[in-house]
């Protein structure tokens, strides 16, 4: 009997030490900066006309220049989100240059950016 409580507190220590070691685990960094693109995604496609795309122009700059400042990366689609919201305002040449932006920091993406960079040049 004195063997076997001796075990089952060896246990419970152990299992209390793994508790208490895990809890100071500290979390990896998150891989990009993701600031408002998400909750602008999310209101563009909820709430139309919420989100208008001077507003979203303004907030994707900012969250890109506070994700450089921080030495972050910008989350992919966040530079073909301020393209796209850049070519609803007009500025056609501001949206291919983030269209290609986009194209470079995410390869996976060249043939989706590499259509509206041709649209685009095209007048479509």
């Amino acid at each position: 009997m004195v063997i076997h409580t001796r075990l089952l507190a060896g246990r419970v220590s152990a299992l209390l030490a793994a508790t208490l070691l895990a809890g100071c685990v500290t979390q990896p960094e998150p891989l990009y900066r993701w600031g408002e693109y998400e909750n602008l995604i999310y209101t563009m496609y909820m709430q139309p006309g919420a989100a208008e795309p001077g507003l979203q122009v303004q907030k994707l700059r900012a969250d890109i220049e506070r994700s450089e400042a921080e030495g972050k990366r910008v989350p992919p689609g966040v530079h073909a989100q301020l393209g796209y919201m850049q070519y609803m305002q007009g500025n056609e040449a501001d949206a291919v240059e983030q269209f290609a932006v986009e194209r470079r920091l995410y390869p996976e993406s060249s043939d989706f950016m590499t259509t509206f960079i041709e649209r685009i040049d095209n007048g479509s």
